[in-house]
């Protein structure tokens, strides 16, 4: 397809456009709506703004702002009676601001760094995980902190602060390998394993391959499997994520799975929606809708099999916290509440406002900081008034936001994944 057309496809689309009905119904989903009462950080006032730029408006400093702000939760989509797609119009506002727009010389700069060289390259990403982990353990990072330095850097202060605890050993050592099923081979699922995941989430995807075998799966981690480019489509950086897509549909093609299972529901959210993003890409259009309909979220997937019932007790009040692209994005709200509710000696409580965001964002709770901890001191006042020791959820993401506010306005709770808590109650039988 030519350049010329495929730029205009990666702006927002006017039959997606169209959907809005300008109700309004959206604003008390918004968060930053919510927080700020500007129109123009509504869903319905940024569609305006898009409709302005597409029939032939300037891209500001001022549109590009109210874009950014957009923690893109997909909220609005929940809300919304219409149907509209926001966040496939915001992602195609961003895109469309990355294809017409020249950053400062030091923005692109970062951007390439992370999103073309770091995030899809393994061995780039173990050798900042060393760095990272040298940093940590050494005693640096609490001189650093103790020294008040940080308050002197504004943002990079700020991102070091919300860094995530780098877990030894990496679990890169996994991937390519093929883990037996527990008992009777019932499925064959591969695992998709993220990119700073196998950094800072080791134990994590650990215990997603634990449960998983438990429950009579033989789990599969391609060798060839990159990150899934979603934080580089939320940048608005499309061809970079259609490049790891084509990577991740090639490193699974070969071969036969019942399903592909994701633990993080932002990168999950992105991985079904590789059939939107390749679908002008003749060489790749079905394979992405086949690779789209195999996708699924680990509790999705094991809330639609019969459960291995042999746990032991685990002794603990939880409450959950919905990750904004497994309700919103993918629709699933069920599963996660089912599986917990299976746990034996487990007590529930569900929170007020689950499924408001928390701020994470992906990097958001990095790049407007200020903003992000307003939503999760929010956050965090519904989950105290639940009494809950530990607070449970669905993405890495949201896990990172939760422990900073766990510690900063909470009771020190604990934060697992919803497969931590499986994978203990399998240990504990």
């Amino acid at each position: 397809m030519a350049e010329f057309n495929q730029l205009e496809l990666d702006s927002p689309q006017q039959k997606d456009l169209d959907k809005c009905v300008h109700c309004g119904l959206c604003l008390n989903a918004c968060p930053t709506y919510r927080e700020l009462r500007l129109e123009m950080d509504s869903p319905r006032g940024r569609i305006y703004q898009m409709v302005q730029v597409k029939n032939g408006a300037p891209i500001t400093e001022s549109y590009q702002q109210h874009i950014d702000l957009c923690l893109a939760c997909r909220g609005c989509e929940t809300a919304c009676p219409s149907g509209v797609q926001y966040g496939r119009l915001v992602e195609a506002a961003r895109a469309d601001i990355e294809n017409r727009v020249t950053r400062p010389f030091l923005t692109r700069l970062v951007r390439s760094v992370v999103f073309k060289h770091l995030l899809p390259s393994r061995t780039k990403l173990r050798f900042a995980g060393i760095g990272m982990r040298i940093y940590q353990a050494s005693g640096l990072q609490t001189v650093t902190r103790a020294s008040g330095i940080l308050k002197l850097m504004g943002g990079l202060g700020k991102a070091e602060s919300l860094a995530p605890p780098v877990e030894s050993p990496f679990f890169f050592p996994s991937i390519g390998k093929v883990f037996p099923a527990q008992g009777e081979k019932k499925y064959r699922v591969a695992f998709l394993a993220g990119c700073i995941a196998n950094i800072s989430f080791a134990r994590l995807n650990e215990a997603t391959v634990r449960v998983l075998q438990a429950n009579g799966c033989e789990v599969v981690i391609p060798g060839a499997q990159t990150c899934c480019g979603a934080l580089a489509a939320h940048a608005g950086m499309r061809e970079q994520a259609r490049k790891q897509a084509r990577i991740n549909i090639d490193a699974l093609r070969t071969e036969s799975f019942d399903a592909i299972i994701s633990n993080a529901a932002g990168c999950g959210s992105t991985l079904k929606e590789y059939d939107e993003l390749l679908e002008h890409d003749s060489q790749y259009a079905e394979a992405a809708k086949l690779f789209s309909r195999k996708m699924k979220d680990v509790t999705e997937f094991l809330a639609s099999i019969e459960l291995n019932p042999k746990m032991g007790e685990v002794r603990a009040t939880v409450t959950y916290q919905d990750s904004c692209h497994l309700a919103h994005g993918q629709k699933i709200r069920t599963a996660p509440r089912k599986l917990l509710k299976m746990v034996p000696g487990l007590t529930f409580k569900e929170m007020a406002l689950a499924d408001q965001c928390c701020g994470s964002a992906g990097i958001y709770n990095v790049v407007h900081t200020d903003l992000s901890m307003q939503l999760l001191e929010k956050k965090m006042e519904n989950v105290n008034r639940t009494r809950a020791e530990r607070i449970v959820t669905a993405n890495p993401g949201c896990m990172l936001q939760l422990r900073v506010g766990a510690e900063r306005w909470g009771s020190g709770q604990d934060v697992s994944h919803v497969v931590e808590i499986l994978d203990e109650a399998y240990r504990n039988a």
